[in-house]
């Protein structure tokens, strides 16, 4: 009697831990219940696997957290969860899930950086995306100016590109990985370098790949317009380029270039008087604007001038250029056409 009841306690036993075993895996493979194919389930850093479990099941994505949360203990993974925002589908199982919060894939954005725009420009940009935080403004000042030192200026430093991120990373984070590639790529076109480019360092290439930049929204005159720059320095002519002048104008340039503008001494952007290139670089040139001043068009091109179409008019003599400018801005078409603050003439 006695072995009777025990073999029937054990059977009871053993069937409870197998219907208990059964719930459970029932409970591990249970579809989530969203209310759309797809949710975001943010993770603050610091919680825990038994806190986001708990929260899923206050929003009726899953039932018995807390069986699923002792399952997932049990199997050591209730400390490996990661912070950050993950996109979570519909299809997915709790064990999914779990899998997915343990993989670090967080969702991810884009932000981009437009070439040809200002450091200070960029910033407000970044400044503006809702997903990325936004450094105190002396901080992030003192974050550039370490970064880019022993140049005075952060301006040009910072590579114009999309870039991806995610949640909880920084306007800063954004700009010093802009900045290590900018570096890099400087550095490796500077090691294999023509050694009859007329430029000092790498700093001076900056400089003129911004106002490349400037000069021209058109990829295929990239070229031409660094070769037109780089031959003037060479030859020791005046750059003579309003993109610079328009820099040094600051929030004094109202959106017309006067002639004083263009004789003004004190601007220390005035390449219609000062000699070689500006003090610092003038916005962020794309990697296409600094490989154009390392592998510059081979012309005996001198001059340029807007033709109206978004396109510039090359020459190599003062003559043909002045023949040019009669032809191109002072008898202008109809439908003239230039990209603002991009199109400029190069003067003698």
């Amino acid at each position: 009697m006695i072995f009777r009841r025990f073999l029937l306690a054990a059977i009871v036993v053993l069937v409870s831990m197998g219907g208990g075993l059964l719930y459970l895996k029932s409970l591990w493979h249970q579809t989530l219940s969203l209310p759309d194919v797809s949710s975001v389930l943010t993770i603050r850093s610091g919680e825990s696997l038994h806190q986001v479990l708990s929260r899923a099941e206050a929003q009726g994505w899953l039932r018995d957290a807390g069986w699923i949360g002792r399952f997932a203990r049990w199997q050591g993974l209730d400390e490996k969860i990661q912070a950050g925002e993950f996109l979570v589908r519909a299809d997915m199982t709790v064990e999914q899930l779990i899998q997915h919060l343990i993989s670090g894939q967080v969702v991810q954005y884009k932000v981009t950086i437009p070439e040809g725009v200002t450091i200070h420009a960029a910033i407000e940009l970044l400044r503006q995306h809702p997903k990325l935080i936004a450094t105190p403004a002396d901080t992030l000042s003192a974050q550039l100016s370490a970064w880019v030192s022993p140049s005075s200026s952060p301006e040009g430093w910072f590579l114009p590109e999309t870039w991806s991120f995610s949640a909880g990373d920084t306007d800063a984070d954004i700009l010093r990985r802009a900045h290590n590639v900018m570096e890099q790529l400087l550095l490796t076109l500077w090691e294999s370098r023509e050694p009859t480019l007329p430029l000092a360092s790498p700093y001076e290439a900056l400089i003129l790949a911004s106002i490349v930049e400037r000069e021209t929204a058109e990829p295929a005159e990239r070229a031409q317009i660094a070769g037109v720059f780089l031959r003037r320095l060479a030859k020791g002519m005046r750059l003579q380029t309003d993109p610079t002048v328009i820099y040094g104008l600051g929030g004094g340039y109202d959106g017309n270039l006067r002639r004083t503008h263009l004789r003004d001494t004190q601007n220390a952007y005035n390449t219609y008087v000062i000699k070689g290139l500006p003090p610092t670089p003038i916005a962020l040139p794309g990697k296409a604007a600094v490989n154009a001043v390392f592998k510059p068009d081979n012309s005996d091109s001198l001059y340029f001038v807007a033709k109206g179409d978004g396109t510039h008019a090359f020459s190599a003599s003062l003559e043909e250029h002045e023949e040019n400018v009669r032809r191109y801005q002072l008898a202008r078409r109809e439908d003239y056409r230039s990209t603002p603050d991009r199109s400029s003439s190069v003067r003698q």
